[in-house]
C-alpha cells in the first residue's frame, strides 16, 4: 500500500470512528407492539392514506427526530405520531423510525398499532389521539435475565425520580443515573413524554410510569410502555452519549470534506467510504436484502414470472367482486388465466424495500418444496408497480371459516375433520423431516390450512418460514407469527426449533375438535385460553362436553367409538402443546399416533398458561412481567391479525 493509500485508508477509518460516536446505537429493538381492535373502513382508501402519513412523518423524523401528519377524512382519516428519544442522533433517529415503520403496518387490517422500540415510539390511529396520556395499553415490560442485590434498589428509585423532575423542566426528556455505594454499578434511567401532550399530562403519565417500572424491581431491566410517555431503567449504560441536536448529518460531512481538502481525489475516496458504510449499515437493518435482489433476476428469467398486465386482465384488474380475502399484507383475488386455468393473486400491501425480503422468502422455499399437502405456487410478478404471488385455485378457501362457524361447521364432520388433521400433518411431517433442508413454517394456524374441491388439507402462507441445515440444533431469529400459536420458548427467546410448529399444530387439533378459536377465547363463553381449557377437561376426564357439536351430524361411527377418536386427538393435541419443548413429539411421531390408534399415549404434561386479555404466555417463575428477555433484546411477538385466503 503506497502512502497516499494509507493516508486515505486512515482518513477514512478516523472519518469512520467519527461517525459511529455522532450515530451511537438507534436502539431498533422491539420491545412491543398492540394492535386497534377496530377493522379498517375501505382498503383502497386507507392503505394509500396510511402511507401518506408515514412519507410526511419520514420527512420530519430527518430533520427534528420527531413528526406527525394528518391524512385523509372521515372513517378513513389516518393520524400519525412518531418519536426518538431524546438521547438519538438523527442518523440513529432515522434508522430506528424505518425499523418502526417496518412492522406497524402488520396491524392492517386493524386501523391502528402502535409500537414501542428501545429508541423511538410510533403509532396510528383514525382519529387525533395525540393529547392522549394515558390509557388501558398501558403497561411496564419487566426484564428476566437477573436479579439485583437489594442495595441497587435505592439508586434506581433515585435515578427514576430525577428522571421525572428533569423532564418536567426540559421539554419532557431526562436521562439519569445514580451509583450503588460500595460497588462498580450504576442504574441508569431514561424518561420522555410525546411533546404532543402538555406539561400536566407528562407529569401524570410519568408519575404512573415510575410507579409502574419500579415495580420491576429487583429485575435488573424495566420499561414502562405509556401512551403518553416511555421510562426504562437499567443496571446497564444504555444511553447515547451525544445529544440529538449536537452534531447533525451535515455537520459530519463538513467535518469529513475539510480534513482532506486539500487533497480532492481522497476526499472523493472518503466520500465514497462514508457513502458505503453508510448505506450497509442501513441495508444491514433489511432482511436478506441481497438475496432479494439476486432472486429478482432469477425469478425474472425463469418460468416462474408472469407478467403484471397478464394478472391484471386474469382478476378484472383485481376487481372486488373477484377478492376472496386480505390480511395483514394484501389482498387474495380470484383470476382466470387466458388458458382457462384458475389462480388465486395474493397482491402485496407496502410493497417497498421493507417488505421484500419476506416476498423473496416465500418465493424461494415454497418453490423449493412439492408435496400434496402443501399449496402450489405457479409464480409471481415483482418487476412492475407491486409484488403479486399466484398460487393454485382452492374453491373452499380455508379452515378457519368452516371450523370457526357454527353453520358452515356441519359441513366437516369427524371423519372429514380427520382426514384434514391427517393431511396438515403429512405436509409438517414434510417440511420438518424429508425436504432437503428442515423447513419451520412459523404460523401455522386454521387460515392457512387451504381446502381443495375434495376438501384436503393444503399448508398455505409461507412468507414467514425458515430453513436451516439438518446438524443445527436451532436458528435465532426476530419473532413472527399470530399470539396465542407461539410457542412460549420462541416467544420469549427467538430460539426457533422445529417444535414450535408442533406447539402451533397442537393449538389448531384443539380448534378443530371444539370449533373455538385460540387467540379469540375471550369472545366465547370461555374465560381462559382454550389450551388452559382442554386440559383441565382432561384432567377430569370430561374432554366431550368441549367437543363440536357438529361433530356428531351424519356420524358413521358409533357414539362411544366417536367419543374416543376425538378424546384421543384431543389428547395428542395436549401432547403437542405442551410447555417443555423437548417433551413435544415430532410430526412423524404425531402421524404414527394419529394411525396406531390402539397405540397407548404418554401422560402430556401441562401446556403453558396465558393470559386470556392479551393471549401472552404467563411467566411461570418469579417474574410477573411480560416474557421479555433483555439479553435478547431482538425479539418481539410481531402481532397479526390475519384470516383470509392465503396471508
Amino acid at each position: 500500500m503506497d502512502k497516499t493509500a494509507q493516508y486515505v485508508f486512515l482518513v477514512l477509518i478516523g472519518s469512520l470512528a467519527l461517525l459511529k460516536r455522532v450515530a451511537g446505537d438507534p436502539r431498533a429493538q422491539i420491545v412491543n407492539m398492540t394492535c386497534a381492535n377496530q377493522l379498517e373502513h375501505n382498503a383502497s382508501i386507507f392503505v394509500p392514506n396510511f402511507i401518506a402519513t408515514m412519507e410526511k412523518i419520514s420527512d420530519q423524523m430527518r430533520d427534528s427526530g420527531f413528526g406527525t401528519a394528518v391524512t385523509g377524512s372521515g372513517p378513513d382519516i389516518n393520524y400519525g405520531l412518531a418519536q426518538c428519544y431524546g438521547d438519538l442522533s438523527l442518523l440513529d433517529c432515522v434508522l430506528c423510525y424505518a425499523e418502526a415503520r417496518t412492522f406497524l403496518p402488520q396491524c392492517y387490517p386493524y386501523n391502528g398499532g402502535r409500537i414501542f422500540l428501545d429508541g423511538c415510539f410510533m403509532r396510528s390511529e383514525n382519529y387525533s389521539f395525540y393529547e392522549e396520556y394515558t390509557g388501558p395499553n398501558d403497561r411496564a415490560v419487566c426484564g428476566n435475565t437477573s436479579q439485583k442485590a437489594s442495595n441497587f434498589r435505592e439508586p434506581a428509585r433515585q435515578a427514576v425520580s430525577q428522571a421525572v423532575a428533569t423532564a418536567l423542566q426540559n421539554g419532557g426528556y431526562a436521562k439519569a443515573q445514580v451509583a450503588v455505594s460500595g460497588t462498580n454499578e450504576t442504574a441508569y434511567v431514561l424518561a420522555n413524554c410525546w411533546r404532543t401532550v402538555n406539561q400536566s399530562s407528562c407529569k401524570a403519565c410519568l408519575d404512573n410510569a415510575s410507579a409502574s417500572v419500579l415495580g420491576c424491581l429487583p429485575w435488573s431491566e424495566g420499561r414502562a410502555l405509556y401512551t403518553g410517555c416511555f421510562m426504562r431503567y437499567s443496571d446497564k449504560d444504555f444511553l447515547n452519549q451525544e445529544p440529538r441536536n449536537g452534531i447533525s448529518r451535515g455537520t459530519i460531512i463538513i467535518i469529513v470534506v475539510s480534513i482532506v481538502s486539500s487533497l480532492v481525489v481522497i476526499a472523493v475516496g472518503v466520500a465514497i467510504g462514508v457513502y458505503i458504510w453508510k448505506r450497509r449499515y442501513i441495508q444491514n437493518k433489511r432482511r436478506g436484502s441481497n438475496d432479494a435482489r439476486k432472486l429478482v433476476k432469477l425469478l425474472h428469467d425463469s418460468n416462474l414470472n408472469f407478467k403484471y398486465s397478464t394478472l391484471e386482465r386474469a382478476t378484472g384488474s383485481f376487481n372486488d367482486e373477484n377478492k376472496l380475502g386480505q390480511g395483514g399484507f394484501g389482498t387474495v383475488y380470484k383470476g382466470v388465466l387466458p388458458d382457462g386455468r384458475e389462480i388465486a393473486v395474493k397482491r402485496l400491501f407496502f410493497n417497498n424495500r421493507h417488505r421484500a425480503a419476506d416476498f423473496y422468502n416465500e418465493v424461494n422455499i415454497i418453490s423449493s418444496v412439492e408435496h400434496r399437502n402443501l399449496v402450489r405456487l405457479l409464480g409471481c410478478s415483482c418487476s412492475e408497480p407491486e409484488s403479486l404471488l399466484v398460487y393454485e385455485f382452492l374453491p373452499n378457501k380455508s379452515l378457519d371459516r368452516f371450523i370457526f362457524d357454527p353453520s358452515r361447521g356441519q359441513v366437516l364432520n369427524w371423519e372429514k375433520r380427520f382426514q384434514i388433521i391427517i393431511g396438515t400433518v403429512e405436509g409438517l411431517a414434510y417440511l420438518h423431516e424429508n425436504s432437503k433442508t428442515k423447513i419451520i413454517h412459523r404460523d401455522i394456524k386454521a387460515s392457512n390450512i387451504l381446502l381443495d374441491s375434495r376438501l384436503r388439507a393444503k399448508i398455505a402462507d409461507f412468507g414467514l418460514a425458515r430453513s436451516f441445515q439438518e446438524d443445527q440444533s436451532h436458528i435465532s431469529t426476530a419473532i413472527a407469527g399470530t399470539l396465542g400459536y407461539m410457542a412460549p420458548e420462541y416467544l420469549a427467546h427467538g430460539q426457533l426449533t422445529e417444535k414450535a410448529d408442533v406447539y402451533s399444530f397442537g393449538v389448531l387439533l384443539l380448534e378443530i375438535v371444539t370449533g373455538k378459536q385460540n387467540n379469540r377465547s375471550k369472545a366465547t363463553e370461555y374465560s381462559d385460553s382454550l389450551t388452559t381449557v382442554a386440559w383441565k377437561h382432561f384432567q377430569l376426564g370430561t374432554v366431550e362436553e368441549i367437543f363440536d357439536p357438529n361433530l356428531m351430524l351424519n356420524n358413521n361411527n358409533h357414539s362411544s367409538n366417536l367419543k374416543n377418536e376425538v378424546s384421543r386427538v384431543v389428547h395428542i393435541g395436549l401432547l403437542c402443546a405442551q410447555g417443555i419443548p423437548s417433551l413435544r413429539p415430532s410430526m412423524s411421531k404425531v402421524l404414527q399416533m394419529l394411525k396406531k390408534k390402539d397405540e397407548d399415549l404418554p401422560a402430556p404434561s401441562n401446556p403453558p398458561f396465558m393470559d386470556e386479555k392479551t393471549m401472552e404466555f404467563n411467566d411461570t417463575s418469579e417474574n410477573k412481567g411480560y416474557p421479555f428477555n433483555s439479553a435478547d433484546t431482538d425479539s418481539i411477538a410481531t402481532v397479526t391479525h390475519s384470516s383470509f385466503y392465503p396471508r
